[in-house]
């Protein structure tokens, strides 16, 4: 059993400020099985559509969002969570400040228990 762990008693201090007419990202954690990333909007920045090689779970912390997942137009508050396949077209639209935890799962690992 692997020993060691990663600890973030808080993930607002992690970005207290979220500069205006910014998207700030920050890895958190990496490894071979995941990468989480923080993502902070501005109220009305938008990161456009995309796709992600990696299969992607979106954790939204607070805020409001609109989201376009391939053709479903979705509205996002806090504690939302989404599952995303790979390769899925989306766009994330900060209606107010958003705070968001991105997880990218290592293809290999996918379906492994």
């Amino acid at each position: 059993m692997d020993s060691k762990y990663y600890w973030i008693p808080n993930l607002v201090s992690e970005t207290p400020h979220i500069p205006k007419d910014s998207i700030v990202s920050r890895t958190l954690y990496s490894d071979d099985l995941v990468k989480v990333i923080l993502f902070t909007f501005a109220a009305g920045q938008e990161l456009s559509d995309h796709t992600s090689s990696s299969t992607a779970i979106l954790h939204f912390i607070s805020g409001n969002a609109k989201l376009k997942i391939a053709e479903d137009e979705i509205d996002s508050k806090d504690q939302a969570w989404l599952y995303l396949p790979p390769n899925m077209p989306h766009t994330i639209y900060a209606i107010t400040e958003v705070m968001m935890l991105l997880y990218l799962i290592t293809e290999k690992n996918v379906g492994e228990v």
